[in-house]
């Protein structure tokens, strides 16, 4: 018997609707757990395979097949049903983790993690789509928040499950843990969740998924050589940089021309759509910056250890659970938000530059509290942005809005990685040269990143100057990630707080993506 339009909008929220939101949450971390566990596991993977010179293409491949796949699973969603792409992602992406963990050599290796990334792409999509058809804006808050929660535990619970699996069961399990969680996701939206089907008329847009390929592709691979396999100003980079820009700048052009978009571009017509991605994108921006160098300088700096890695971002990562559950809660409960955008963007500004004045001298209780600043900050504009940017389209674009919206934060974080690890490389590179010398610059000619191992050879003058100097570089990428922060507080104010529905729109006469909540969820 189908759930009642009342049990749906609100009030206590139906089993079935409950059992869709747990495998919602089950394929978000996968999503999100997965470059994690990895990560803590490439070392034994290596020495096992073998490959070390295409160590990085392991995470690139991935992550390139991510944000490629990112628009277009949400296109698809919004063309043929929601349903149907998203079982279709879990699927390609199971198979890529069964793949992986059976890969022979580095080669395999990398092509499996590119099918497993064609996957997360979709399951990104979907887990927000989905949210974004079975609850209305005024409620969809908590839900969200709900998922920012399962990300925040996916990045500090990753190193830690990634160590003991790899540990305990070898590293092929890394991928094999994958498929029972999955399968369960899997019979749960099957079971469950029944979406009005749709067949689109027209045509995929093939042009537009070929341009927007190439340059997603071209300017990930710029972001994430840059400074690394190739300088900043070398032929390589340049040529990359060069396809990127005139194939996205080729594929904005076509969007205004395509019977079918990728990215319809009317939806940037909305103010507030347009200003959800800008802060959008320089969240991500800002928080893979802070992940990535926060825990490099506690265990330079501060000594701690790497095997609890994600421990070291507990009061970040903290803060930032409990504040997007609030954030979530207060929205639903008075249909308000533009406060937390401003209130994000002001956080984020004082937490970077708390980050900044760190020093060899700095104790983690300090840090700590530094942290917490930021994740308080990031907490009220993780999910807040992707509520506003739904709340700003028709039900139509639901797919692409949340696409678009995953995927200019994907971009952002490529951006922030990048461009905050070249000012920290050079930063370390400088002090090491003037406090140590020549044997400073030799040590960190190759990377400025050193392992603890190569930490613990280095003389006692020459260590005391590598704590300088990542001191140093934290300070410069955090100067510059609280500067570009102050764009989130100025887009912040600029938003115009709609209200938000508190139910879903009415069947159409056609029965197709308008029906009610009603009918997209029925009792088990």
């Amino acid at each position: 018997m189908a759930d009642t339009v009342e049990s749906v909008t609100g009030g206590k929220r139906p089993r079935s609707v409950r059992v869709v939101l747990l495998a919602l949450m089950i394929a978000m971390m996968l999503a999100m757990l997965d470059n994690m566990i990895v990560g803590t596991a490439m070392p034994t993977i290596v020495g096992e395979l073998g490959g070390l010179e295409h160590l990085s293409w392991v995470v690139t491949g991935y992550t390139l097949a991510t944000a490629a796949s990112t628009p277009i699973w949400g296109k698809l969603g919004d063309m043929y049903g929601r349903k149907g792409a998203f079982l279709s992602s879990i699927v390609i992406f199971l198979i890529g983790s069964a793949l992986s963990g059976m890969a022979q050599n580095m080669g395999e290796l990398i092509g499996f993690r590119a099918v497993q990334g064609l996957g997360a792409g979709g399951l990104m999509v979907g887990v927000m789509a989905i949210i974004g058809d079975l609850i209305p804006p005024r409620e969809r808050g908590k839900y969200t928040g709900m998922m920012a929660g399962v990300m925040a535990l996916a990045m500090i619970g990753g190193p830690l499950v990634g160590g003991t699996i790899t540990d305990n069961w070898g590293w092929r399990w890394s991928f094999y843990i994958n498929l029972p969680l999955g399968a369960v996701a899997l019979a749960l939206v099957s079971a469950v969740l029944h979406l009005p089907k749709k067949r689109a008329k027209a045509r995929i847009d093939y042009w537009g998924v070929l341009l927007l390929t190439v340059g997603i592709t071209s300017i990930v691979l710029v972001t994430t050589w840059g400074g690394t396999e190739y300088a900043w100003t070398s032929a390589r980079i340049m040529e990359l940089a060069g396809i990127g820009v005139a194939t996205l700048v080729g594929f904005v052009f076509w969007q205004t021309r395509a019977a079918e978009p990728v990215v319809p571009m009317h939806m940037f017509r909305s103010r507030n759509f347009t200003l959800m991605s800008v802060i959008g994108f320089i969240t991500g921006f800002v928080m893979f910056g802070a992940t990535l160098y926060l825990p490099l300088y506690q265990q330079s700096v501060q000594g701690a250890s790497a095997t609890n890695s994600g421990l070291l971002l507990l009061p970040m990562l903290g803060a930032m659970l409990v504040t997007s559950m609030v954030a979530g809660r207060v929205t639903t409960n008075s249909g308000r938000y533009k406060v937390f955008p401003i209130v994000g963007g002001a956080l984020m500004i004082v937490g970077l530059y708390l980050l900044s004045l760190m020093d060899t001298g700095t104790t983690r209780l300090t840090s700590g509290i530094y942290m917490a600043v930021l994740g308080l900050g990031m907490g009220c504009l993780m999910q807040i942005t992707m509520l506003v940017a739904q709340n700003s389209v028709q039900m139509k674009d639901m797919g692409v809005a949340s696409s678009t919206t995953t995927l200019v934060r994907t971009l952002g974080s490529s951006f922030g990685v990048a461009i905050m690890g070249a000012l920290f490389n050079d930063r370390v590179k400088h002090v090491m040269s003037e406090r140590a010398g020549a044997l400073g610059k030799g040590i960190t000619e190759k990377s400025a990143q050193l392992d603890a191992k190569s930490m613990a050879k280095l003389p006692a003058p020459v260590r005391d100057a590598y704590d300088h100097a990542v001191s140093a570089g934290t300070h410069s990428a955090f100067v510059l990630g609280a500067g570009i922060a102050v764009l989130v507080l100025v887009a912040a104010l600029f938003v115009k707080e709609v209200p938000l529905k508190t139910g879903q729109p009415k069947p159409s006469a056609e029965g197709g993506e308008d029906a009610s909540a009603a009918q997209v969820v029925e009792a088990v």
